[in-house]
Parts: C-alpha cells; structure tokens; sequence
C-alpha cells in the first residue's frame, strides 16, 4: 500500500442475513477531498451509495457526507444505519452506542447494538414527518401513466401526496398487483414530481406493506430507501392503515433479489406525529483499500 492509501468498509443495510438489503460503501476519516473527488470514489466502489465520515473533537460525532454516482445528498437512509455499524465495529464496543453524524446543517441521531452474531441492529431519528397537498384527479392521472400504470392502478380512496422527513417522497399508493408493473416511463419524470412540489417518488402498497422507488430517470431501481420509509409509514398511519403503537414492517428489494426489511417506529397520534424512528438490521461484508484519491479536475 502507498502512503495515499485509505480503506473503507462494505455493509448490507435492512439485511437480515449478508448479501441482502441495501449496501453502502463506508469510509471512515479518509483524505479531505473535493466533491467531484468523492463522487469519482463513489462510481469507482461502485455501490449505490457512499458515506464519508470525519473525526470532531466529540469522538462520538462525525462530519459526514453521502453520495450517489450523480450527486451529492442532504439527507439518506440507509448510509446513516450503515456508517453506525461501522463505527460501532470500529469500536469495539459490546453494548448500545449513541452518535451524531452531521449531514450540513442537520444532525442526525443514530444508536447502534450489536446482536451477539457479528450484525447490528441500528436505529436512527428522522424527525417530525411533513404533509404536503393532496394532488388533484387530473395530476393522479397523469403520474399514473408516468409510472406506466393506468390511473385505475392507484388505490381510489387514498390520495397522492408527498410526506418528507427530509426529503420530499410522492407517496403513489398502488394496489398489490400493480407493483410489479410501476417503473419510470418518461425522460421528464422529475419535471413531473416537480409540479407536485416532490423531489422522489415512493411507490407504495399499502395493503403488502412494500415499495419501490427509482433514480427519477428510470435507470435504476433503490434497494431499500429508508429516507422514503419513515414518510411511507407515516402516510399509512395518517390515513389509518397502520397503528401508531406497534413498530411497522416496509418491505423492499424484492424485485432486484435483495430482500430488505425497514422498520418505523413513529410517536405521537395519527393527526399529529412527532417523531420517526427508522431502524434496520447491518451485516457488515467486506473491505477494501484505494491507492489514493482521485487527482483533481
């Protein structure tokens, strides 16, 4: 290894056993680095997302950064989980661990627990979900056929919407056999969540409890997002189809043969909710080392 060189760390998110779920590239005080550098890292491990973490004087409290191969993020899900394994890993530590992982302006809460057989089980703050307006019947339409769906595909009495705990989701509820056939079928797909005010799109069915969720151009599908399932399960319990006093289940990853399970705890009543806690199990899979960093464009 040269004297450039830094390592990271490979981990399975909402994965119940290796090779499942969500994975997420984890690197832990590497190089200081430019955004177009850390975006060349990110295509090179070539998972769907990266995390970049950097030491503060609290040494439960890290600057971090997250990735995909086309930008940078505000906000995610399952690289936050991610990173706190980790950490956790990294410290050795046999009971729960708190940390804060400073994503810009927010600070994001994470706790890590190890299970007894080299996973974690982590759990994360995503703070108090907001409702956007109700889309009306023609724009229903009209995102239907967006996700190659026919309007009849949507669940009539509940409405589209987008719900954010950081992100704005368009939250499509579908019934159950249409899940199988929703992808992205327009180039101006984000133009079209724009005139609903959403950034992403969630589809969701709400009967199985399961999603979907894509790259707003269509050429590529998510895993398992965990910054749309704490909004998803939200919605749910809104509009009264999961109950505010049990931790709920949103499954994902089925249809790219990697089974993902979120789990969403959410306090308050259904009209008022106050907080969202999304948890998930971590197996950690794999490291690696780059020679040094990209050069500088």
């Amino acid at each position: 290894m040269s004297a450039e060189s830094f390592g990271y760390r490979l981990a399975d998110v909402f994965a119940e056993r290796r090779y499942e779920g969500n994975g997420v590239a984890v690197f832990v005080d590497p190089p200081r680095l430019s955004q177009s550098q850390l975006m060349r890292l990110t295509t090179e491990v070539r998972q769907f997302e990266s995390a970049y973490l950097w030491p503060t004087p609290d040494p439960r409290t890290f600057e971090t950064r997250i990735f995909v191969v086309d930008g940078e993020l505000e906000f995610a899900g399952h690289p936050v989980l991610g990173a706190a394994a980790v950490l956790h890993e990294r410290l050795g530590a046999a009971h729960e661990q708190q940390w804060t992982l400073r994503l810009g302006a927010r600070a994001v809460s994470v706790r890590s627990l190890p299970d007894g057989r080299g996973g974690y089980d982590v759990s994360m703050e995503q703070g108090t979900p907001e409702f956007g307006p109700v889309v009306d019947d023609r724009y229903r339409s009209r995102v239907a056929r967006a996700l190659s769906l026919e309007p009849d595909d949507l669940v009539p009495e509940l409405p589209v919407q987008w719900v954010s705990t950081g992100l704005r989701y368009l939250i499509v509820p579908v019934r159950p056999d249409a899940l199988a056939r929703a992808r992205i079928g327009t180039g101006t797909f984000g133009e079209v969540l724009a005139e609903a005010g959403a950034l992403l799109c969630y589809v969701l069915d709400p009967e199985n409890r399961e999603g979907r969720n894509w790259v707003n151009d269509g050429s590529v599908e998510d895993i398992a997002t965990g910054s749309a399932s704490g909004p998803a399960v939200a919605y749910l319990a809104r509009y009264r189809l999961a109950d505010m006093n049990k931790t709920i289940e949103l499954a994902q990853g089925r249809f790219l043969n990697r089974p993902s399970i979120m789990r969403v705890d959410l306090a308050g009543e259904a009209d008022r909710i106050d907080g969202v806690r999304l948890s998930g199990h971590v197996c950690l899979t794999g490291t690696g080392t780059m020679d040094g960093p990209p050069a500088r464009r």
